[in-house]
């Protein structure tokens, strides 16, 4: 980069300054395009995408002031850099969080929270309809550490309340939950936590702080993919751990400095600026969804359609009350198991076969033999996971060309 002396000075004095605005009065559409936003000298209008390792310091005694905590700086990207500061803040503003950490995929931070949150003799209950790579977290990893898990059907809430133990430090739930999209009713199963002095951990990836916010129903930590709806475009990965103060400080943060699950400034530039569009994108996405989902229904060929905002789905009312959307997910089962699952898949000529989700391209995906290939037929079961049924995440395409690519491959399934 060129520039006379003068520049170089006066980036060095005024390095990254914040914007004067007062983001607490912002309505969420605009806490989404200008939160935390913070600009160079230069003023540039577009968030400043900064990649580097480390950082100078005018003097020794400055640096040894910011290891120590007593000045504010960067210190190392590993621990935070100015472009990830900013997609942390902007998190937390449409989250309603007090605290947001950026990790490089959504299962570091799901993996995270379990290991800077538990220690050897604690206990966690989860819903049982939940992702395979979290499944096995709870099932294979945590046990290594003498950390023992129980779970439950996510909508009884007395089955929550008797897993409880007095050695139970967290709870999980996805809600909505893959590929069910099971529904469970976070502000009743916080409660539960609570009275027994533990934490209720939130998977929201499927539903976005757009349809979302679990911390306004009690909800203690929220965790992300954001390499879903949140890049929407099926881009980069990342994740995001969304918390209290206390958390952060007594768990958390010396855990993500230590360990080193950090995301790349590059894709936390990508996720910045994608949560300018989130909440237009997620209300198209569910528009879509909801048609399809609808046309799915009126198929003979189709025994099953799970959408949260079809009032045949079983938690309809519940997740009404929590979301303001259906979300861009719909499962759905066929007559004929695997064979006519794969049949119906491979016939699709619009829609892409793909294990991702939250992309503005449409995706199917069998979960039995792919996100929940590694799970036993009985947790698979107990998921809801069956033989016929296929995850569609509806992307942003006209939605009857999405119904008439499924109506043809229908026909052949």
């Amino acid at each position: 980069m060129g520039g006379n002396g003068a520049t170089k000075t006066a980036l060095k004095d005024k390095a990254l300054m914040a914007t004067n605005k007062k983001p607490g009065k912002w309505r969420r559409r605009t806490q989404a395009v200008r939160g935390g936003q913070v600009r160079t000298a230069f003023q540039e209008t577009c968030e400043p995408l900064i990649f580097t390792a480390g950082y100078a310091y005018d003097a020794a005694e400055e640096a040894e002031a910011r290891f120590k905590g007593e000045s504010p700086g960067f210190q190392y990207t590993r621990l935070a850099n100015p472009t990830t500061t900013m997609f942390e803040e902007r998190m937390a503003q449409l989250e309603g969080a007090p605290a947001a950490r950026a990790t490089a995929t959504g299962m570091a931070a799901v993996t995270a929270v379990f290991l800077a949150g538990l220690k050897t003799g604690d206990h966690v209950v989860s819903a049982s309809a939940l992702f395979g790579s979290c499944r096995y977290v709870m099932e294979s990893v945590l046990p290594r550490f003498g950390i023992a898990c129980t779970f439950v059907e996510g909508s009884d809430l007395s089955a929550w309340a008797e897993a409880m133990r007095p050695e139970t430090k967290l709870l999980f739930v996805e809600t909505p939950s893959n590929p069910t999209l099971a529904i469970v009713d976070i502000a009743a199963v916080a409660k539960i936590a609570e009275k027994g002095g533990a934490r209720l951990i939130v998977d929201n990836a499927f539903a976005s702080p757009a349809l979302q916010r679990p911390m306004e129903f009690g909800a203690h930590i929220v965790v992300h993919s954001s390499t879903k709806f949140i890049d929407g475009q099926g881009r980069a990965m990342g994740g995001m751990i969304l918390c209290h103060q206390d958390f952060l400080d007594e768990n958390l943060h010396q855990f993500l400095r230590n360990t080193g699950p950090t995301i790349s400034p590059f894709n936390a530039w990508l996720h910045l600026k994608s949560l300018e569009t989130l909440e237009l994108r997620m209300k198209q996405h569910c528009e879509n969804a909801q048609r399809v989902a609808d046309f799915l229904a009126g198929s003979k060929k189709v025994t099953r359609v799970l959408y949260p905002f079809r009032p045949d789905h079983p938690q309809h009312n519940l997740a009404k009350a929590q979301m303001d959307g259906g979300g861009g997910v719909v499962a759905f089962e066929v007559a004929g198991g695997k064979p006519a699952a794969f049949r119906l898949a491979n016939a699709l000529g619009l829609i892409d076969i793909s294990n991702n989700l939250g992309d503005a391209k449409s995706l199917v995906t069998h979960p039995e033999t792919t996100t929940h290939q590694k799970m036993t037929p009985e947790a698979r079961a107990a998921a809801g996971v069956t033989s016929g049924m296929l995850r569609l995440s509806v992307g942003l395409e006209d939605a009857e060309d999405l119904c008439e690519d499924l109506d043809q491959a229908l026909k052949v399934a």
